[in-house]
C-alpha cells in the first residue's frame, strides 16, 4: 500500500491493535484519534437519535526501536491519516462497531519518549527519506506532537 506521501507501508505493519505499553526508559506516548461511530438500527420500529457519536481512541505508542515504533511513518502523512479508508476499516475491527469517520489528532508524549523517538529517528534517517530528525517528524506528524 502506498501512503499519501509516496512511501510504502510494510504489508505486516500493525495499525491499531497491540500498541506497546509505552512504559520504561523511553517514556510514554499515545496516538490520539477522533472517531465517529455510527449506530445501525436493526429491526423495524427500533431507532436511535443521534445515529452517530464521537469518541476519542488512543493507541499506546510502541517504544522507539521496538516492533511497531514506525506506526507514525506507516500510517500518517503531514499529520493526517495517509489512507483514511483503510484506517477506518482497521478502527471498525478494533472497536467492533461501524465507523463513519476517523482522524488523527496528535501524538501525546512526554519529554523522555520524544527524546528517545528523535534519537531513534536520527539513527535511521534513511527509513524516512529525510535529511534530519525535524524533517522526518514534520513529514509524518506535521505539527501534531503535544508534549504533556
Amino acid at each position: 500500500m502506498t501512503g499519501a506521501g509516496g512511501g510504502r507501508t510494510p504489508s505486516g505493519a500493525r495499525a491499531l491493535p497491540d500498541g506497546g505499553s509505552g512504559e520504561g526508559d523511553a517514556g510514554e506516548a499515545a496516538y490520539v484519534f477522533r472517531v465517529t461511530v455510527r449506530l445501525d438500527t436493526g429491526p423495524p420500529g427500533v431507532s436511535v437519535d443521534p445515529t452517530t457519536f464521537e469518541t476519542v481512541l488512543e493507541r499506546a505508542a510502541d517504544p522507539p526501536g521496538e516492533d511497531g515504533w514506525l506506526f507514525f511513518r506507516d500510517n500518517l502523512w503531514r499529520g493526517e491519516l495517509a489512507d483514511e479508508g483503510h484506517f477506518r476499516e482497521l478502527t471498525e475491527e478494533a472497536l467492533s462497531a461501524p465507523v463513519a469517520d476517523v482522524s488523527f489528532r496528535e501524538l501525546r508524549t512526554d519529554e523522555a519518549y520524544l527524546a528517545a523517538l528523535k534519537a531513534e529517528i536520527g539513527e535511521n534517517l534513511t527509513a524516512f527519506n529525510a535529511d534530519g530528525v525535524s524533517e522526518a517528524l514534520s513529514k509524518y506528524l506535521g505539527s501534531s506532537i503535544r508534549v504533556a
